[in-house]
């Protein structure tokens, strides 16, 4: 592909230069690493690990009719996603690298997560809902990258967290629906 000011400047090669000519380089589409690749997992690792303490603080807060059932399906959620956790982390440490050692490393590798800002229990399970929903969202991304940078392991895990992502935002749709 080139661009006008670049189209301007090529030079098309003759028979007596034949492939020798240079031609100014046109931009090229960015090519994916395996670096963009362990920083992508790190930061989704951070964002499972904050929708981990999401979880379970929603699951000691709810207070509402519904409380037994959403008491338990978060308890199942969070379980889930230490697992999740532990599972993208791994990934980082299987392509040789680390993840950050603490809380804040973790913090400061994500930015972005939507907050619960209110003690009623459909606000937090809507700020949960729509954090799930952006789980499944970023892994689908990921496993895109992963795709180009020919990991099918973790291009397939990827998968695997978009559906239990949004089949859990499911269950909280239909649980939220009056």
């Amino acid at each position: 592909m080139t661009f006008s000011g670049a189209f301007k400047d090529t030079v098309a090669p003759t028979a007596q230069e034949g492939a020798s000519q240079t031609v100014p380089p046109t931009l090229e589409e960015k090519r994916a690493t395996v670096e963009d690749l362990v920083f992508s997992l790190v930061a989704l690792s951070s964002y499972i690990h904050q929708l981990y303490t999401q979880a379970h603080l929603i699951h000691l807060n709810i207070e509402a009719p519904i409380f037994l059932s959403i008491h338990e399906f978060l308890k199942d959620q969070y379980d889930t996603h230490i697992e999740q956790f532990d599972a993208t982390a791994e990934f980082v440490r299987t392509l040789d690298n680390f993840m950050p050692m603490c809380q804040r490393g973790l913090l400061t590798a994500h930015k972005g997560f939507k907050h619960v800002k209110s003690y009623e229990a459909k606000d937090m399970l809507i700020t949960y809902l729509k954090n799930l929903e952006d789980l499944g969202m970023r892994a689908k991304e990921l496993g895109t990258l992963a795709r180009e940078v020919e990991a099918p392991d973790v291009e397939n895990y990827m998968a695997d967290l978009v559906a239990a992502s949004f089949k859990s935002a499911w269950f909280l749709k239909a649980t939220l629906r009056n």
